[in-house]
């Protein structure tokens, strides 16, 4: 590997979404990571408005990536490649980060990397923990993804995905129902750690026998957020308070379940003793502490960076840059276009 000061420079930019990310990396070693969000603009929708975010980002992009350079202490000139989110997300969003890298890496002559937004996820935690091995189990939970990927160097394969509602999906959609603002995941997330997680048993979607058999390593999340809207209503008609707290706790330990059980099952199945995990839903703090109870205590290595890199950021992206050149991927042509629909076993557009 390359030392601290002769590592490529890599610049990330990251648009998927509501946040305007721009990192930068030499190597393994985190130079600046730069996020401005819309999410205050969206709050009110109760989701993210993809023209509000797009404009957001137009508007926040220059700023941030001068802040970025600022605090890394460089230069463009001295910008060795340029990485950016080409999927999966929003359209708009994507188009405005990914326009942004093409014309960066034309004016510095660099090569240009586009990096797949989920794998980025993954690759992220080579700036907290070191190099990946060569082998290894990435679970990804996000608002969009809950994911399971093989992963072996820049082979990836899916070996199990959300069939409806991913993770945070669920949570938000729970949060409404329970009136939280949004996105409702750290509400839940907060409420839940005051709650009793054995106070009211949840459902885990997919893990009855003959669901096992279909769909080993696949999940499903809209049963269990649907059994808490019920079960919340049917207290509202009885004219019974709505314990909030424990209604929290159990869907957080319902969700973390199945999360954790088929993680450990595919990883069993394929031999990999190396899970990552990564995504904004990653944050939660009951998946995360059963996650080293059930894998880590399995015998497993875990891997899951810090919450500050969890949620969409540049860092991640840059990360990605630097794992593709590192591997010897070809660099993306200037006329890639934005794939709001990019396959998870893609890494480099």
């Amino acid at each position: 590997m390359p030392s601290k000061t002769d590592a490529p420079v890599v610049l990330g930019i990251e648009s998927s979404c509501d946040e305007t990310g721009v990192g930068i990396v030499r190597g393994f070693e985190l130079l600046a990571d730069q996020v401005a969000s819309s999410m205050e603009q969206h709050a009110r929708f109760g989701g993210v408005i993809p023209e509000i975010a797009s404009r957001a980002h137009l508007e926040a992009f220059v700023p941030t990536l001068a802040a970025a350079l600022e605090t890394a202490g460089v230069t463009l000139g001295q910008v060795d490649a340029v990485a950016a989110t080409a999927g999966p997300g929003l359209m708009g969003c994507l188009t405005v980060g990914l326009s942004a890298a093409k014309a960066l890496a034309l004016k510095l002559g660099k090569p240009l990397y586009g990096v797949n937004h989920i794998a980025a996820h993954g690759i992220v935690d080579e700036l907290v923990d070191g190099e990946l091995p060569g082998r290894l189990m990435a679970l990804i939970v996000s608002g969009g993804h809950s994911s399971l990927l093989l992963v072996e160097g820049t082979h990836v394969e899916e070996v199990g995905r959300t069939l409806d509602d991913a993770a945070g999906e669920c949570f938000d959609k729970v949060g409404r129902v329970l009136g939280l603002p949004y996105p409702g995941g750290p509400h839940i997330d907060k409420l839940g750690q005051k709650g009793d997680p054995k106070a009211i048993r949840f459902p885990r979607g997919l893990t009855r026998r003959q669901d096992l058999e279909k769909h080993p390593y696949d999940f499903s999340f809209s049963g269990v957020k649907t059994a808490v809207a019920r079960w919340v209503e049917a207290r509202e008609d009885a004219g019974e308070p709505v314990p909030l707290e424990d209604v929290a706790a159990s869907l957080a330990e319902a969700v973390a379940d199945v999360l954790c059980s088929k993680t450990l099952a595919a990883m069993r199945a394929t031999g990999t003793t190396t899970l990552v995990v990564g995504g904004g839903f990653s944050a939660n703090s009951e998946l995360r502490a059963k996650i080293q109870d059930v894998i880590g205590g399995a015998g497993m290595d875990v891997r899951i960076p810090p919450i500050r890199y969890c949620t969409d950021n540049g860092a991640m992206c840059a990360a990605a840059g630097y794992y593709a050149l590192r591997h010897g991927l070809p660099p993306s042509s200037l006329d890639i276009p934005a794939d709001s629909g990019m396959p998870l076993t893609q890494l480099v557009a």
